[in-house]
């Protein structure tokens, strides 16, 4: 970041680029998607922002660029939540406040409340990655919650850098409010909340 590496984490940026990146697509094949997915995995490591034009960057088409961006996604997430439940580099202190608006919700019923955090992200994708491995959520649970919760708006993204030929400066990302993506995935976040509904109700309700 210091050395300027913010500057390629941009929409202009990748319209420079796109031709050389396409060029790579084509010259490298298989190792693209490789090279890819490492390259994501370790910004969301690091907690880098950028992520819309990293789903975008994915030219390998709809498919292929959302699911290497859900991996990539999701392998960095991971890697989180490994480095705090290891205790390194102070990663929890960056959690601070948020932890305990978080963390019943999590002990209630981790998967499906992280799959809410996911498809609906009402908190920062670092945070989320942080606060799980503070309270406890089983490793499975948040690989699984993590990979599902994101599918939705990343193959969303990942199908306006659907062929980098036509991608323009300032892509609409306003795309994923327009009701018919918004409402199916609001939606998958309301059925996945019912079980946690259902439990504090039946948690409440008079013996």
């Amino acid at each position: 970041m210091l050395a300027g590496g913010y500057h390629y984490l941009t929409f202009s940026a990748l319209a420079r680029n796109r031709d050389w990146l396409c060029g790579l697509v084509q010259q490298w094949g298989r190792l693209a998607t490789f090279v890819y997915i490492v390259a994501y995995a370790a910004l969301v490591a690091l907690s880098v922002p950028g992520a819309a034009v990293l789903k975008i960057a994915g030219g390998f088409g709809t498919w292929v660029g959302g699911l290497s961006a859900v991996v990539g996604a999701t392998l960095g997430a991971t890697a989180v939540f490994l480095a705090v439940r290891a205790g390194l580099g102070g990663l929890a202190q960056r959690a601070g406040r948020f932890v305990g608006r978080l963390e019943a919700g999590f002990r209630a019923d981790a998967f499906n409340y992280l799959l809410v955090l996911r498809l609906v992200p009402i908190f920062p994708f670092w945070l989320v990655n942080l606060v799980p491995a503070l309270v406890g959520v089983r490793l499975a649970t948040y690989i699984l919650a993590t990979f599902l919760g994101i599918l939705p708006g990343t193959f969303v993204y990942a199908s306006l850098g659907n062929g980098l030929g036509s991608l323009v400066e300032e892509p609409d990302l306003a795309i994923i409010f327009k009701p018919s993506i918004l409402v199916p995935i609001v939606g998958l976040a309301l059925l996945a909340l019912i079980p946690v509904g259902y439990k504090r109700w039946r948690g409440k309700k008079p013996e």
